[in-house]
């Protein structure tokens, strides 16, 4: 199983980068998952940051004793979180924005174990909710309403972090990801601009 994945992801690789001239024993490939922190940043206010998670898979291709190459593939579940009272009434709205997203991660081995990474992001919106919970004359509601059409179905930002080898199979890394472009759909948004704003940690698995 582990033989046919190593070829599917090397496969994908060389389709979605154009390194056809990469030998697969430079090219390591693995699986991560991890915990996100999102919110919006921007021209926005009264948002808090919302948790979700990510998941996806990796290549490491080395170009230097120093310098690896890390193009990702990513789902990632983002948002943010907002509470707001009227009339003596609590309520809360829960934004969630799923992503595909591609990392083109350039790593600098500070130590054999210990490196760090940046590089741009390119994401792909999936799918936008929004979620209202509260009470209103005692009675408790909850409504989803389908956002994506507010949304615009391309993300841009630069990602800045770190990696540790824990084992020779085994990673941990820490990210934050800094939007860049609107994320909002100017005919509803008029001239608001809001950006994506994302701290990632993940445990990562080489083949």
């Amino acid at each position: 199983m582990k033989k046919i994945m190593k070829k599917v992801l090397f496969i994908a690789v060389v389709a979605l980068f154009g390194l056809g001239n990469v030998n697969a024993q430079e090219v390591k490939f693995g699986t991560k998952v991890g915990l996100n922190v999102s919110n919006f940043t921007g021209d926005t206010e009264g948002f808090d940051s919302k948790i979700g998670f990510n998941l996806g898979a990796y290549a490491e291709i080395s170009l230097s004793d120093k310098l690896t190459f890390q193009p990702e593939l990513l789902f990632s579940t983002q948002g943010a979180s907002s509470e707001d009272s009227f009339e003596n009434e609590t309520f809360k709205l829960t934004i969630k924005a799923n992503y595909l997203n591609i990392p083109l991660m350039m790593k600098y081995g500070l130590t054999d174990k210990f490196a760090l990474e940046f590089g741009p992001q390119l994401g792909f919106l999936l799918s936008a909710k929004g979620k209202a919970e509260g009470t209103f004359d005692g009675q408790a509601i909850s409504e989803e309403e389908d956002l994506k059409d507010f949304f615009k179905s391309i993300d841009f930002g630069l990602n800045f972090g770190a990696s540790f080898d824990v084992a020779e199979n085994i990673m941990i890394g820490a990210r934050y990801n800094l939007g860049l472009s609107n994320i909002m759909d100017e005919e509803d948004s008029g001239d608001d601009k809001v950006q994506n704003a994302v701290f990632s940690l993940a445990v990562g698995y080489r083949f």
